[in-house]
């Protein structure tokens, strides 16, 4: 959108009718209404894509065929598939697609495990501390995941590192008062303050809480130019954004596929590791890494496959592979630049919407709401909405005022809901229904606070 002009319904079912990507919601299984915990039937109005990706319909006829291989052919589906998908490399028709979305050679990616199991392989390999280079920069909001995981590595080097070293071993970053995201700027000035001691910069290419889109492109030559390693976290980022591992020149990567991707609840993830880089001989070896050309040898001697593969430990989960597939395919044939562009707008709609709203930026103490996700290009889908006042225990109460009306989104504790128009299922419309149902949760919550204000001057005065 890219009038000044507030939309009406009738002006998005019109977008709808003329997007190109329209016939891809039918691609997929819309959630129910009631289902999802709401009152009353029909599809619901789904934003949670950033949580969980919805079905594709492909997907649930591959896992159909794969239950059927399974029960007809048992172990021989290992090596002899009827539709050509032989559970043994299960992860080669993945691989290319994924490639290409991440920006990478095929032979720098592998589709194994999941996101944090993969973080700490990665790191066991690739987070080698001296005593004068050990420190790890991440941001303070980080994902809990991410955060305790960085924080177990430095005790895993005693024999290296001083308890005061370990102790000391976290950068973290933080916004500046007063803000709710990070300055490109701060991340770089943290770096060149402490460049003589940081050995792994960790970031997350979008922010899982407030939808922030990093410049990676502008923070990894810093990284490099002090001589430590970048690597990034993509689990709000791969389907979502532009990755582009190789030009950034990142190091090493993770990511999960079960949001963007609709892999399936806690569905498989993935990893990148730049071809050439130097693990010291830290390799955590398993079987799936082992050369595909002699693993069934099963020889006593590791022999890796080359690139990221190598560092892969099991057999990959075919359950939680094959309904990736489906939307790879579905990606490929709509082109990942076209959904770029539908992206900017869809998401561009709900923030004009939104900041149209009276209860936007609202004076203090009022119910209202400010976005913190910043404006394009440094978002994605997602827009993250804090209610206000903060910690009242607004957001509960409208987000559970939005589940009822059939807008699902996501909390996020104490304050956001997280807001997430996918281009792949969501359309235009729906953009301009959410809108509507959030305007009324504010208004009850606004009439709600109003009774409880009256109530308390009432007493007062008969105090």
């Amino acid at each position: 959108m890219t009038s000044s002009k507030i939309p009406t319904i009738d002006d998005l079912i019109k977008l709808d009718q003329r997007d190109p990507l329209n016939w891809t919601r039918d691609e997929f299984e819309i959630p129910n209404i009631r289902a999802c915990g709401g009152e009353g039937d029909g599809e619901a109005i789904y934003f949670c894509g950033n949580s969980l990706g919805l079905l594709n319909k492909k997907a649930r006829q591959h896992m159909i065929e794969e239950l059927d291989v399974w029960g007809t052919s048992s172990v021989t589906g290992h090596f002899n598939h009827p539709h050509k998908r032989p559970w043994k490399h299960v992860d080669e028709p993945l691989t290319p697609h994924l490639a290409k979305i991440v920006g990478a050679k095929e032979s720098e990616v592998a589709h194994s495990s999941t996101l944090t199991s993969n973080m700490h392989n990665l790191f066991t390999s690739f987070y080698r501390p001296t005593k004068q280079r050990w420190k790890i920069v991440i941001e303070k909001g980080s994902f809990p995941s991410d955060w305790y995981a960085v924080h177990s590595h430095p005790k895993l080097h005693e024999a290296v590192l001083s308890q005061e070293q370990i102790d000391e071993a976290i950068i973290g970053l933080e916004p500046r008062e007063g803000e709710d995201t990070l300055r490109t700027e701060d991340i770089l000035r943290v770096i060149e303050e402490n460049k003589d001691t940081i050995s792994i910069v960790w970031l997350p290419l979008v922010q899982y809480y407030t939808g922030q889109l990093f410049d990676i492109a502008s923070i990894s030559p810093k990284v490099h130019s002090i001589g430590a390693l970048l690597g990034l976290d993509m689990a709000h980022g791969i389907g979502n954004v532009e990755c582009k591992l190789n030009e950034w020149d990142v190091d090493f990567a993770v990511w999960c596929t079960y949001k963007y991707l609709n892999s399936g609840p806690a569905g498989i993830g993935g990893f990148y590791i730049k071809d050439g880089l130097d693990d010291g001989g830290r390799r955590l070896a398993g079987w799936w890494g082992n050369d595909s050309a002699t693993r069934f040898q099963m020889l006593p001697s590791f022999s890796p496959t080359p690139g990221a593969k190598g560092y892969q430990h099991s057999c990959t989960p075919v359950f939680s592979s094959i309904p990736l597939l489906a939307t790879l395919q579905l990606i490929d044939k709509v082109g990942f630049t076209n959904m770029l562009e539908k992206s900017k707008n869809l998401t561009g709609t709900l923030e004009k919407l939104l900041k149209s709203s009276k209860y936007h930026n609202p004076p203090e103490g009022k119910v209202g709401f400010k976005i913190l996700t910043p404006k394009y290009p440094y978002r994605g889908t997602q827009l993250s909405v804090s209610l206000l006042p903060e910690n009242q225990g607004v957001m509960p109460r409208v987000f559970s005022r939005l589940l009822k009306d059939g807008l699902v989104g996501d909390e996020r504790y104490p304050n956001v809901i997280r807001l997430s128009p996918v281009v792949l299922y969501n359309k235009f419309e729906e953009v301009g229904r959410a809108f509507e149902i959030l305007e009324r949760a504010l208004k009850e919550e606004e009439q709600g606070a109003r009774v409880g204000e009256e109530k308390d001057l009432d007493m007062v005065s008969k105090d």
